[in-house]
């Protein structure tokens, strides 16, 4: 074949409005050769001019026709020419966040943006793909712009390096739906809630450990459930019932149900940390001349406990391993007996002369240099 023949563009129009004015009746596909000083459609300077090209359809990328109505795959992303693919990546992976339409479902646009951001990273993440775009621009898909499917490269649906799991890509801000659970008419696994409740439990089942009988209103129905309370449970702690909460939907797990323990107040006994206290009313005589005691314990019964002679009130004797179980070393604290020296209200005239005949002996002043 010889050479083409050159045309001039006619003046305001672009290489494709001389391209169909030069070819009016004949062969789309017949070459021509141009030279031209106008811009192309899209207005920027044309660098293939002088160049043989097949008209229309194999035109450069700046003077395709249809490429008016589509953006550069790298403006797109935002990203240079010479991105990396893992900074491709990366670009798609943040707009894909933004604007999915599951994300932005108020948004009319969202679909037809996010249809967009789809394509270019379908293109652009496939070595083979992307150096065909960067040589052949928009033509280099079948000549003819391709729409794409708005969901493509979700759960293995791209092609190329463009394929994305949903889950991975939104971070399961939609409470987890597995693979593909981003496609859109297919429902979507939503984890049921979780469900608070709050229980009191007797003082003896929170040191020694037991079970506890719960009412849980499942739908209409009522559920009893067994609470196992671990020895040695502080009030205010809570335990989870996996499974026990609301339901999930479109096959999502149910949620958990979280019990706050709550401890009853004892009527003899209280708790410091793995320790027990209980405070034990003594006679000045038992605490001046020494005694022996009964002293109840929590699980243990009554033991025999020895004050010793000269004892003030409010000292501790121990009792060591009586207290409350270490749930984490499953060792026991020890239980403190709180002496109260306790006088009778009425005192016998007997009683208020040997205490009258105390007062007169010589003895050590107990606030001496106590305010000083």
């Amino acid at each position: 074949m010889g050479a083409w023949p050159e045309r001039e563009a006619p003046a305001g129009k672009s290489h494709f409005g001389a391209i169909l004015g030069a070819n009016e009746g004949k062969d789309s596909s017949f070459p021509f050769l141009f030279k031209a000083e106008n811009s192309c459609t899209t207005g920027k300077s044309c660098d293939r001019v002088g160049e043989n090209m097949a008209a229309p359809f194999f035109c450069h990328a700046r003077c395709y026709p249809f490429a008016m109505s589509k953006r550069d795959f790298y403006e797109v992303l935002g990203v240079s020419r010479s991105a990396s693919k893992d900074e491709v990546r990366k670009a798609y992976k943040k707009l894909a966040r933004k604007f999915h339409p599951d994300v932005k479902p108020a948004d009319p646009n969202s679909e037809k943006t996010f249809s967009e951001i789809t394509e270019a990273y379908d293109v652009l993440s496939d070595e083979e793909k992307r150096r065909s775009y960067d040589q052949f621009g928009h033509t280099s898909r079948g000549g003819r712009p391709s729409a794409g499917h708005p969901f493509e490269g979700f759960g293995g649906g791209g092609g190329g390096g463009g394929s994305f799991d949903l889950e991975d890509l939104l971070g399961g801000m939609f409470g987890g739906g597995g693979k593909g659970g981003g496609r859109r008419g297919q429902p979507r696994a939503q984890n049921g809630s979780d469900v608070k409740a709050e229980i009191m439990v007797p003082f003896t089942v929170a040191v020694e450990g037991g079970d506890y009988s719960l009412n849980v209103q499942q739908g209409s129905k009522t559920e009893q459930l067994t609470v196992k309370i671990p020895a040695g449970i502080d009030d205010g702690q809570s335990i989870r019932l996996a499974g026990q909460g609301s339901a999930g939907s479109g096959g999502g797990a149910a949620g958990d149900l979280l019990i706050t323990i709550r401890i009853s107040v004892h009527p003899w006994f209280r708790r410091d940390g793995h320790n027990l206290l209980i405070d034990v009313p003594v006679t000045p005589s038992e605490a001046a001349l020494g005694a022996k005691i009964d002293v109840p314990t929590l699980t243990e019964g009554v033991v025999v406990l020895s004050i010793p002679a000269g004892t003030s009130s409010g000292a501790k004797l121990r009792l060591r391993g009586k207290g409350v179980r270490n749930p984490k070393t499953g060792d026991r604290g020890d239980q403190f007996v709180v002496l109260k020296i306790v006088l009778a209200k009425d005192l016998s005239e007997a009683a208020r002369g040997l205490y009258q005949q105390l007062a007169e002996l010589p003895f050590v002043d107990p606030r001496d240099g106590l305010w000083v």
